[in-house]
């Protein structure tokens, strides 16, 4: 009994530590990959391989394929998860440091809460909520401000823009998620939306003429090596864990990652990848983080307990 409970919390830690750590370093994997591979067809490649993988994998074990109407809902969320959230992601990786993205992707809880707000009424504008709301968006004007004195450049506008436009696609396929039929699944949900996704990324990589300027020969060995990271390491493994520990821990724990993986990105950026860290963006992910940790702690005023356990966000997660 002791050497099982001793193996469970080494896979805890483990499954914490993937999550934690990979997702973060997974924004700087992107900008390594985006500087020699065009950015929707990387995240084309990325999700086709990690789809066809978790959805070969879930029917190898017995799973029945999504039914028709499920496939439909399992694309659109791929259009506003993948078409939009991601691609919009590695896209603005080609502008903005890697730990910087991170930062403004930690702010779709912001969109989440008010989305909750204003569509679904599940929750309240309280003198706590609204503080939160402002001590975030404060924060993305600190890294987009050029006015302030605070040190280093601002970001890129057109690159904050598709970020913040990637958070909002990502706060409104949650509160879809919550409404549209899907497969019990976890993995096999998910694996049918990044398969979904992949397709969606690579017809939209075609037309944007993205093949006919790619050449693989000319792509770097670190470039491939960041890609296959983040279909193993970032979709595989990381989804896996995932999955194991929203079945072994309590959501609010599991949900901690997103105040871990916008700090370890731009620790990673800075360290290994030789992006900036002044004063300019330690106050904007502050703010942004606070604004984060504020807003998840509050109560809905609904309860949502017949949910299954994180059926209120999408179901393919991180970075």
């Amino acid at each position: 009994m002791e050497a099982q409970t001793r193996r469970t919390t080494r896979k805890t830690l483990l499954a914490f530590a993937i999550i934690y750590f990979v997702w973060g370093s997974t924004f700087l994997a992107i900008r390594v990959g985006v500087r020699e591979v065009p950015p929707f067809l990387l995240a084309a490649m990325r999700f086709l391989v990690a789809g066809l993988v978790l959805y070969g994998w879930m029917i190898a074990q017995g799973e029945r394929s999504p039914s028709k109407r499920q496939w439909m809902s399992a694309s659109l969320l791929a259009v506003l998860i993948f078409v939009l959230d991601y691609s919009l992601l590695f896209w603005a990786e080609e502008r903005v440091p890697s730990g910087i993205a991170a930062v403004m992707m930690a702010t779709i809880p912001v969109f989440m809460a008010l989305s909750e707000i204003i569509f679904l009424r599940t929750q309240r504008l309280t003198v706590r909520l609204g503080l939160a709301l402002l001590i975030g968006i404060a924060g993305v004007g600190v890294l987009m401000s050029r006015s302030l004195n605070l040190g280093g450049a601002p970001i890129n506008p057109v690159g904050a823009v598709a970020l913040i436009i990637a958070a909002m696609s990502w706060s409104v396929a949650s509160a879809l998620t919550r409404k549209l039929p899907l497969p019990a699944s976890k993995v096999m949900s998910s694996g049918a939306q990044m398969l979904a996704g992949g397709l969606f990324l690579a017809l939209t990589a075609a037309s944007l003429g993205e093949f006919r300027n790619f050449h693989p020969s000319t792509v770097s060995g670190g470039a491939w090596l960041a890609l296959l990271y983040l279909i193993v390491a970032g979709s595989i493994s990381g989804f896996t864990a995932y999955v194991w520990l929203i079945h072994h821990e309590s959501p609010t724990k599991v949900g901690t990652y997103a105040y871990v993986n916008p700090v370890v990105a731009v620790l990673v950026g800075y360290f290994l990848g030789g992006e900036a860290l002044g004063l300019r963006t330690i106050l904007g992910t502050l703010f942004v983080l606070i604004s984060v940790v504020v807003i998840t702690m509050t109560p809905a005023k609904k309860p949502v307990a017949t949910l299954p356990a994180g059926e209120d966000t999408p179901e393919v997660v991180g970075s």
